[in-house]
């Protein structure tokens, strides 16, 4: 929205690099004579305390004199300082406590030369002469607002940098931990589409409209599996896609399968992040038998989402690594996604393999 002289009248016209060249014009154009007058006022009231006299009350000439060479003085010492504070930017890079004490030790001494070659001599022509109270003054003050400066400027400079280098740290860790759920997903899709695939070809052989609806079935759950991938999502959607997992499985499994699945009806609105609960699913029918038991739990805690999975195995198989790839991977997205929120356990006792999973709530 522009007013009556075509300006625009939002805040949007104050950027960044707007604020910064205004901030630049202060600190080099008005804060200098504020920084010199600071020093001059202050060495003046301290000199006029011990000879119980006012600089007031003295020859306007000379007070105007002593101001414009303070004013100068603020000029070439701000300058200055910048200076050395360039130059141990670019060979300093790594700061340490030795490179801030020569930093600081070169300010001083410099800073000391720059007001013994003006207000020393200036002292020593004016008034009654330059006293050794003098002397302590013109060399004691200065130093404290330089080191006051140095403070301040510094400070800030390096509080800076080093958010900066926790943000650029932080966003180095996030696009870590992205990239490597996005491989470990790589690594499980595979492995589901496979699984998937050849429970169709076998069912295509049998019943060729009952293939179709596997077909339709299938595709609901690559399509929850390729739209529901980063963000949270309310537990009910995640039971659903499970629902339909277990139909698919249910078809290409032995008829003397025997499996109860119970989800608590009190799931609906927590958040999950998705596809979390399907490789334990998917384990157990990879790896049921003996028997052929299976137990599919979910229910909601009073701190969290707890889930279940159970199934029998041939007691040949009691000591063969019932995991794999699917749980190792199940384990680390955890442990990526709630850390330190999670409980994650596996247990083989003879011919029965359970996994349990608990997500306590935020």
């Amino acid at each position: 929205m522009t007013n009556g002289f075509g300006i625009r009248g939002d805040r949007d016209n104050f950027s960044p690099d707007i604020n910064d060249e205004m901030k630049k014009i202060f600190n080099t154009i008005f804060f200098p004579p504020i920084y010199g007058l600071m020093n001059y006022f202050t060495i003046r009231v301290l000199q006029d305390t011990q000879s119980h006299s006012k600089f007031w009350e003295r020859d306007w000439r000379l007070n105007t004199f002593e101001i414009c060479t303070s004013i100068l003085v603020g000029y070439l010492g701000l300058a200055m300082f910048r200076r050395i504070f360039a130059y141990f930017d670019r060979h300093w890079s790594e700061k340490s406590y030795k490179g801030v004490f020569r930093e600081m030790a070169l300010l001083i001494g410099a800073n000391l030369i720059l007001v013994n070659a003006i207000f020393t001599p200036m002292a020593a022509f004016t008034d009654d002469g330059l006293s050794l109270s003098d002397f302590v003054e013109i060399n004691l003050i200065p130093t404290f607002y330089a080191l006051i400066y140095y403070g301040i400027v510094r400070t800030s400079k390096y509080i800076n940098a080093f958010i900066e280098s926790r943000i650029q740290i932080e966003k180095l860790t996030n696009e870590q931990l992205s990239t490597e759920l996005k491989f470990l997903k790589a690594q499980y899709h595979p492995h589901f589409l496979f699984n998937a695939l050849n429970t169709i070809y076998f069912q295509m052989d049998e019943d060729i409209p009952a293939a179709k609806k596997t077909v339709e079935q299938f595709s609901e759950i690559l399509r929850y599996q390729l739209y529901n991938q980063h963000e949270k999502l309310e537990i009910s959607r995640e039971l659903d896609n499970l629902k339909n997992y277990i139909d698919l499985q249910k078809i290409r499994t032995s008829e003397n399968l025997n499996l109860t699945v119970h989800f608590d009806e009190q799931l609906r609105t927590q958040e999950i992040y998705p596809l979390l609960l399907l490789p334990l699913v998917e384990n157990a029918f990879k790896f049921v038998g003996g028997q052929y038991q299976m137990a599919i739990d979910a229910k909601l805690m009073d701190d969290g989402i707890a889930f279940e999975v159970r199934n029998s195995i041939p007691s040949a198989m009691a000591q063969v690594n019932h995991g794999g790839i699917g749980l190792e991977n199940l384990r680390r997205r955890l442990n990526l996604l709630y850390p330190d929120k999670h409980r994650f356990n596996t247990d083989c006792s003879g011919s029965c393999f359970k996994a349990s999973l608990f997500i306590s709530h935020e």
